[in-house]
């Protein structure tokens, strides 16, 4: 299945900087690449917080999203778990409600690492390099049955638990 079959695909953005209220006792978690940095593929809260003015049409990405860098820092993904928004150099992959029903949200997390190679490879210049947006909707994700999608995400989530927690997971191998 396409990313456009898949997901509804909205690009970030930044509010304005010189209206000193989109940015003053903000609530909304706003990502940039220092997030993913900072925190992790997996996020929940962010460095900086917009106010609920400065979101457009009231339109914040969904938690449970994916944003992909398709600008600057590309061949960089996350998975949002609260409703939010990203800067301009993410594009926000959020599941159609068709197919709630029909993926793990972790089994399509872990497929963006092949996503990510493949925005890599396929990119064009302007003032940032970028991925060619005119063939990122085509790009294709495989949807097994959701239960073998689950079997892979629990899958890869151990293989994530032993080669990045020092405390479980060498002393598991060793054991």
């Amino acid at each position: 299945i396409s990313i456009d079959q898949l997901f509804l695909r909205r690009n970030g953005y930044t509010p304005s900087k010189s209206n000193v209220e989109f940015w003053t006792n903000g609530t909304i978690p706003w990502f940039r690449m220092e997030d993913i940095r900072e925190n992790g593929r997996i996020l929940t809260n962010s460095i900086q917080k917009i106010h609920p003015s400065a979101v457009k049409k009231n339109a914040l990405f969904k938690s449970g999203s994916i944003i992909v860098a398709t600008s600057a820092t590309i061949g960089e993904h996350a998975l949002v778990l609260v409703d939010c928004l990203a800067n301009q150099r993410f594009t926000c992959l959020t599941v159609k409600d068709e197919y709630k029903n029909k993926v793990d949200n972790m089994f399509l997390f872990y497929y963006m690492f092949k996503v990510d190679e493949w925005c890599k490879t396929h990119t064009v210049q302007g003032n940032f390099p970028g991925v060619d947006m005119s063939q990122f909707p085509s790009v294709l994700i495989p949807l097994p049955s959701i239960e073998e999608q689950k079997r892979i995400a629990t899958i890869l989530d151990r293989f994530n638990a032993l080669t990045t927690d020092i405390t479980a997971g060498l002393p598991a191998e060793i054991e």
